[in-house]
């Protein structure tokens, strides 16, 4: 990695070493926050599952009833 950053200091390219480590960067953080809003839309879906399953035995319809 080093032999990298040297390459680019010695071609004066400073600033696409810069520009490529934000891009790497901001992409990173993407992905994460892509997957935790999946990850949170799950939980979601599984909770009103839950909720919907729960309220179905609570009013004593089966499965069966739901149309």
């Amino acid at each position: 990695m080093s032999e990298l950053i040297h390459t680019f200091v010695a071609r004066g390219d400073l600033a696409h070493l810069a520009l490529f480590l934000w891009a790497a960067a901001a992409s990173g953080a993407l992905v994460f926050t892509l997957r935790e809003l999946a990850s949170a839309s799950r939980r979601f879906d599984d909770f009103i599952r839950e909720l919907s399953r729960f309220n179905r035995r609570a009013s004593g319809k089966s499965f069966e009833d739901h149309d």
